[in-house]
């Protein structure tokens, strides 16, 4: 498969996790390898604790990978943008951005309540309960996992050639 990329936007409490959650699970259960990528803009939140060696060894300015028997995490000092964070992942078939909505990428805004019209413009579907009549956007009925997952493969960008081959 060709590595593919959607991003997901949404006002805070939006159901975008939630919805990238239930996505995530129905695509590895079809086979796909899978990335996310979480923007966090306020740079709040936190992966690891003090008083542990990672912990530490960030603390003195190196990067640091951490290799268990179920997981390889990697902190890093250096901000990157997504194609540049790909880049340092061999095998994917789909990533999931959540946030970033200033990319160039084909986005899904997500809606659980109210409809905030201001995501339309950078925005291809709209995933929500309530129906959208909008002629340039897409509709995605939020509780459809598989009818959503069939338009994010339909209407992904392909990075093949542009991260890894």
């Amino acid at each position: 498969m060709k590595k593919l990329v959607m991003a997901f936007s949404g006002p805070s409490n939006s159901g975008k996790t939630t919805l990238i959650s239930k996505l995530s699970t129905e695509f590895i259960n079809q086979g796909l390898e899978l990335i996310l990528i979480k923007h966090d803009p306020s740079d709040k939140a936190v992966f690891d604790k003090n008083g542990k060696d990672s912990f530490k060894f960030f603390q003195s300015g190196a990067d640091v990978m951490v290799l268990s028997p179920n997981r390889t995490t990697y902190f890093s000092h250096t901000p990157r943008d997504v194609l540049s964070a790909l880049k340092m992942v061999d095998d994917f078939d789909l990533c999931l951005v959540e946030g970033l909505k200033t990319l160039d990428l084909p986005r899904i805004s997500v809606f659980c309540k109210d409809i905030d019209e201001s995501y339309f413009s950078f925005s291809q579907a709209i995933a929500s309960y309530e129906k959208i009549e909008n002629d340039k956007l897409a509709w995605l009925y939020i509780d459809d996992i598989k009818g959503i997952c069939e338009y994010i493969l339909k209407n992904a960008k392909s990075l093949k050639g542009e991260v890894n081959g």
